[in-house]
Formats: structure tokens, C-alpha cells, sequence
């Protein structure tokens, strides 16, 4: 092997020989080259191998092989995601190295006690299923989920589809904040008896004017009741208030296991989630209820993410986001304060904020739904138009006022984020689109009072 091979390779384990994330980033040619140092220690990839079984890792397309970097057999042995395969040692122990990274990163992030975690290639509904099947070994008996709600449909399909009944605890009004109803989940409680519910399902990350979970109450009543605790965390990694919720929520109570998404929070392709806890047995007891071996593509993912990123990048990442949340606050407030709107005060919610859309409702009915599809059609995504009352029925269960959290919250309203990787240009370029489809909708509007509607001006927003 070459001296300057050897020297790079050197230098990328010596750096990762606590299983800790890099202060600094890598270079991609450093990267590469470990990533086929791993490689080669697959049997695939062995020279003069013979294989004569029904899994061997032969790759027909060499474009395939080549995207995966020539780990093939991906991570797990069939009875437990974890386990080594010896005949892959190059991709468990990518999969060894990626966990002990992840638990760096989530313990950076603001959980410092977190004792366990591993990437699963799910992503957050499917691993908060995992979670409940492994739960119910457990308990046996229960039957029930309390559940504060968060309209989002795949959460509630989490519980459907491990077989639970879902309890919807509806949301408390305070100021425009939606709120956990405490006094309702104890009730619930006192109802159904702790020993027939199989946990509490919470939530950190959502769409304001929802706002975090009381997560250090629900801990408490759950370490009362001894009822486990499930947290919904999906892109809460980005955000410090998530994480020290879910920090002092298990340092006062109970929370068995906290889930979150790879593509919002790494900014890597849709796939994978992080399942998480404080407790490292139970984490693993959930890793060998995953049924066979799973791809090696969410570890690969987000291993080469931040590895590429260092944790300084990673660090940095959370602090531009942290800033530009103000200013999409500051933006949005004057572009609503001018359209005769109001920013929605949600202090709770630290990545999501609301604009109302009354004056908006007040033009006509299908004004709301109207500027949704307009921005869209001007390629402003991920801002979500909330109108009033709306019904969805999932899985037999009716949601009245679904997408609002409520079943009758008291304006519409419009919806915008700031995650991880925006930039101050999507803001800007936000606002401005955003500020000429108000005003087209505006005139429209007005022409429509006057008798002669101008369908052309809507169309396109001038």
C-alpha cells in the first residue's frame, strides 16, 4: 500500500476510534478510501472467492455496485439488525461505526444521555411501528395508545398498523398556541387503567400553531402510571429546544424510546430513522424485533454526511438555522402586518411559524385553498395553507379541522419552516412570491365585488 494511502487511512481511524463523529470534516478521496478499506473486507469483494449460496452479494449492473460503494450485503443477520454477519465484516462494521457517529451527533445536539441507538432503514412511521411491536411484548394486555394530536397521517398509521386503538387527546387552546391537554391524558388514564395502555405517544416536531408536547409532564405521569413513553422526534435533532425537552423529560420522568427521521435532520435521501433511548437494553430488544437483514444504504447515507460534515459542520448547520428562523419570523410578520394578516405568536415552536389568513377568508371561500395551489404552481414548497374545517377520515377515524391539530381552530392560516440547510435566499424568494400572490388574490377578489372577475391576474400572480 502506498505511504500516502496509508497515512490517509490512518488518520480516518485514528479519528474514529472512540466511534465519535470528526471535529472537522473529511475530504471525499479520505472518505472513499475508507469506505473501500470497508469493502474489501466483504466476502463479495474477496479475490478468488467461490460462492454457492442463495445470497452471495453478486450485483449484476457495475453502476449499482459502484453507488453502493461495493457493500452489497448490507447490515444484520436475519434474526437481529445488529449482529455481525462474518461474511460482510466491511459493512457490520460500517454499520457499528455509523450507530456510534449518530449517538455522538444526538448527544451533541442536547440529549448527553442518551446510551443507545441504531439506524434502521425506515423511516419515522415504520420505526415508530418497530417501537410498539417490541412494546408489546411488554404488555401483552394493552390495547391502547394515548395519543395527543398531531395531523399528520402517518403517525396515527404507526399505531393502526401494529395493531393498537389510537385514544386522541384533542389539543388545548392557549393565546394561538395548541397545547397537550394534561388533564385529559390523566383522565384517559384513569379510564382505560394504566395496565390496558401500551404507551404514550408524543410529539416534539410539528406545525405550528401546534407546538411541542409537555414532554416533561407526560414523562412524569408516565413514570407514575408505569407507562411507557414513545416520542415522535422527527426533525427535532435541528432543533436544541427538542432535544432538551426530551433530555429533561427523561432526567424527570419516563421516555423509553425517541424516534426521529435521516432526511430532515441530515439532509440525506428519504429512508431511514434514528431509534434512540436511555435505555440500552430496551434499544436493543427493539433492533432484534426487526425481521431479517436490512439495507446498508440509510447507514452509508448519513456515515458519509457526517463524516463530509465534521461535527463543527454539523454544528454550524443548527446555528445558520437557529438565525434564519428569526428572520423568517421578521419577513413574515411584516409581509403579514401589510396584507392586514398577523404573524400567529407560537414562542413554543421552534422551527415552524403561521401567518393568519382571515382577511384572505374573508374574500371568498376558496380564496385559502386558491393561494395554496398558487404557490405551488411557483414553486414555493413545504408552505402548507390550512383552511377551515376540513375532514379526513383515516382508518375509520374522523378528524374534524384536519391539518389544524384542532377540531375547530379559529382563523386559517399559512404555514412555513425553518429546517436545516434553508438559506436566507429561500426566504426572501418565498416572500416575494408569496407577497404577489396575496395581492393578485387581493384583486381578484375585488373585481369579483365589482362584478367583472379577473381570472387572468390570478393565474399569473401579477
Amino acid at each position: 500500500m502506498p505511504a500516502w494511502r496509508q497515512f490517509d487511512l490512518r488518520r480516518a481511524f485514528n479519528k474514529t476510534r472512540e466511534g465519535k463523529c470528526p471535529e472537522e470534516g473529511w475530504s471525499e478521496s479520505t472518505i472513499e478510501l475508507f469506505l473501500n478499506e470497508l469493502a474489501v473486507m466483504d466476502s463479495n469483494n474477496f479475490l478468488g472467492n467461490c460462492g454457492v449460496g442463495e445470497r452471495e452479494g453478486r450485483v449484476a449492473s457495475s453502476l449499482v455496485a459502484r453507488r453502493h460503494y461495493r457493500l452489497i450485503h448490507g447490515i444484520g443477520r436475519s434474526g437481529d439488525i445488529a449482529a455481525i454477519q462474518p461474511k460482510a465484516a466491511g459493512s457490520s462494521l460500517l454499520n457499528k461505526l455509523t450507530n456510534s457517529v449518530v449517538l455522538d451527533i444526538l448527544r451533541l445536539a442536547g440529549v448527553r444521555s442518551v446510551a443507545s441507538c441504531f439506524v434502521v432503514p425506515m423511516a419515522t412511521g415504520m420505526s415508530l411501528t418497530l417501537c410498539f411491536l417490541t412494546l408489546r411484548h411488554r404488555r401483552p394486555k394493552a390495547r391502547y395508545i394515548i395519543w395527543p394530536r398531531i395531523d399528520q397521517k402517518s403517525c396515527f398509521k404507526s399505531m393502526i398498523t401494529a395493531g393498537f386503538e389510537p385514544v386522541v387527546v384533542e389539543n388545548v387552546l392557549e393565546g394561538d398556541e395548541l397545547r397537550t391537554d394534561m388533564e385529559a391524558v390523566e383522565r384517559k388514564i384513569e379510564e382505560l387503567g394504566a395496565e390496558n395502555i401500551l404507551c404514550v405517544h408524543s410529539t416534539t416536531s410539528c406545525f405550528a400553531p401546534r407546538v411541542p408536547d409537555r414532554l416533561e409532564e407526560l414523562a412524569a405521569v408516565c413514570a407514575k402510571h408505569n407507562i411507557p413513553h414513545i416520542v415522535n422526534n422527527a426533525y427535532g435533532v435541528q432543533s436544541s429546544k427538542c432535544m432538551h425537552l426530551i433530555q429533561q423529560g427523561a432526567r424527570v420522568g419516563r421516555i423509553d424510546a425517541f424516534v426521529q427521521s435521516l432526511d430532515k435532520n441530515f439532509m440525506v435521501p428519504v429512508g431511514g430513522a434514528i431509534i434512540a433511548g436511555f435505555d440500552e437494553s430496551f434499544i436493543q430488544e427493539i433492533s432484534k424485533m426487526y425481521p431479517g437483514r436490512a439495507s446498508a444504504s440509510p447507514s452509508l447515507d448519513v456515515l458519509i454526511t457526517l463524516l463530509t460534515l465534521g461535527a463543527n459542520g454539523y454544528k454550524k448547520y443548527l446555528s445558520e438555522r437557529k438565525e434564519i428562523y428569526s428572520f423568517l419570523a421578521q419577513e413574515l410578520k411584516s409581509l403579514a402586518s401589510a396584507h392586514g394578516e398577523r404573524l400567529l405568536h407560537t414562542p413554543h415552536n421552534p422551527i415552524s411559524l403561521a401567518m393568519s389568513l382571515d382577511g384572505l377568508q374573508a374574500e371568498s371561500d376558496k380564496a385559502v385553498t386558491q393561494l395554496g395551489s398558487m404557490l405551488f404552481t411557483r414553486q414555493v414548497s413545504g408552505a402548507r395553507v390550512i383552511p377551515l374545517g376540513k375532514e379526513q377520515t383515516i382508518s375509520g377515524h374522523t378528524f374534524r379541522g384536519f391539518m389544524s391539530h384542532s377540531e375547530s381552530y379559529p382563523c386559517p392560516y399559512l404555514n412555513a419552516a425553518s429546517a436545516v440547510g434553508i438559506t436566507r435566499e429561500d426566504v426572501t424568494l418565498c416572500m416575494k412570491r408569496l407577497d404577489k400572490c396575496l395581492k393578485a388574490l387581493k384583486k381578484e377578489g375585488n373585481a369579483v365585488k365589482n362584478g367583472s372577475p379577473s381570472n387572468q391576474e390570478v393565474a399569473t400572480g401579477e
